[in-house]
């Protein structure tokens, strides 16, 4: 008897739009009013026409019995999974340190969307968000800053971070963000990793029963209310678009970000500094499906080298997936609301199931795609 498998799928609704230590002197203009905690339901969509194979609908000749299998649509990678609970929970959003001596980073191959920005000097910091997996350990953590707040507070994220600048504690406490900091309320949630070899400011490391320990702890909301990317259903070739291999990324002075496309697997593999990027945890390539490169103003405010970086308003980028790029125009109307990313032609784009990555660099940053 034909065994039927139904893809349900979730969309999540809303309304809701340099060291470890407490850093100061960071601006940047708190043009929003506090986060609403109001709860947003949740829709969820049956799909059962065994015709539309773009709604997700599968059949299966295994079994009997006319068992129903289900499956749900992670709103962050865009892929199918078993677990309903990971619906139930908010993402996490952990800072990770890049300084070249604190590579590599635990936990990353895991993760389903990745930020890349420019946070003090020539360095750059990555902000992992998790809700699928569960890494062994994630890190090294490290300080937060007021643009990835805003980029957080898209996916109504519990943000982990150890400390911060002034102005990151100050937007802290004026949006109500769910946040777990080491320095100020970890209740537990970190500890030093010295296995690795590295130095003292490059060992705080988290994971994520304990970040969500300290969730329930600090009593944040658990439900979760933010809008999500669009998904393409299956994997899907951009219809124009110039078609390119390799993309190289200069963030300042020999801080270089690379992919490389592997036309077998349709994946990215990434470097750093001319080095294949691995996960401390597993040795694993970081690779992604999706590539978004954000052009964004960013300026220096400080004699420490840190950055204003306005992630409010609307600018322009790519979009790069299986081998093909295309431009895109990108526009965030407040410091909760999601950063919609569209086509030429003015329509939002839609996101390969698997890993993104999103590139967020200056205006002026060189790069190539070839």
């Amino acid at each position: 008897m034909k065994k039927q498998k139904i893809m349900i799928m979730l969309m999540i609704a809303a309304t809701l739009m340099a060291g470890c230590n407490n850093d100061n002197k960071t601006i940047e203009v708190n043009d929003d009013k506090p986060a609403v905690e109001e709860a947003i339901p949740v829709e969820k969509v049956d799909v059962v026409d065994n015709e539309n194979k773009e709604m997700g609908v599968e059949d299966s000749q295994e079994g009997s019995q006319g068992e129903v299998e289900v499956s749900y649509l992670s709103p962050l990678s865009g892929e199918f999974v078993n677990d309903a609970s990971i619906l139930e929970k908010r993402p996490i959003a952990v800072m990770l340190d890049n300084h070249k001596t604190a590579r590599w980073q635990a936990g990353v191959s895991e993760a389903e969307i990745v930020y890349e920005i420019l946070a003090e000097g020539t360095i750059t910091r990555y902000m992992a968000l998790f809700l699928e997996n569960e890494p062994i350990r994630i890190g090294p953590v490290r300080s937060a800053r007021p643009y990835f707040i805003n980029k957080a507070l898209e996916y109504d994220a519990v943000y982990t971070h150890c400390g911060g600048s002034e102005q990151a504690f100050a937007d802290i406490k004026a949006l109500g963000v769910a946040d777990v900091d080491e320095i100020r309320n970890s209740g537990g949630s970190f500890y030093r990793y010295y296995e690795t070899g590295k130095k003292g400011e490059h060992t705080l490391y988290t994971d994520i029963s304990k970040i969500r320990d300290a969730q329930k702890m600090h009593k944040y909301r658990t439900d979760v209310k933010f809008e999500p990317f669009k998904f393409n259903i299956e994997d899907t070739d951009l219809e124009l678009g110039s078609v390119e291999n390799d993309i190289w990324i200069d963030y300042k002075l020999k801080n270089i970000t690379e992919y490389k496309y592997d036309a077998n697997t349709k994946l990215y593999t990434r470097y750093k500094d001319g080095e294949m990027h691995i996960d401390e945890n597993n040795k694993k390539p970081i690779v992604a499906k999706n590539i978004i490169v954000q052009r964004a103003d960013t300026n220096t405010i400080d004699s420490y080298g840190r950055y204003s970086v306005k992630l409010v308003g609307k600018g322009k980028g790519y979009y790069v997936t299986n081998g093909k790029f295309i431009e895109v125009t990108w526009e965030k109307s407040s410091r909760t609301a999601k950063t919609i990313y569209k086509d030429l032609n003015g329509n939002e784009i839609k996101l390969n199931p698997g890993k993104t990555w999103i590139q967020v660099i200056k205006l002026s940053t060189e790069m190539k795609m070839q």
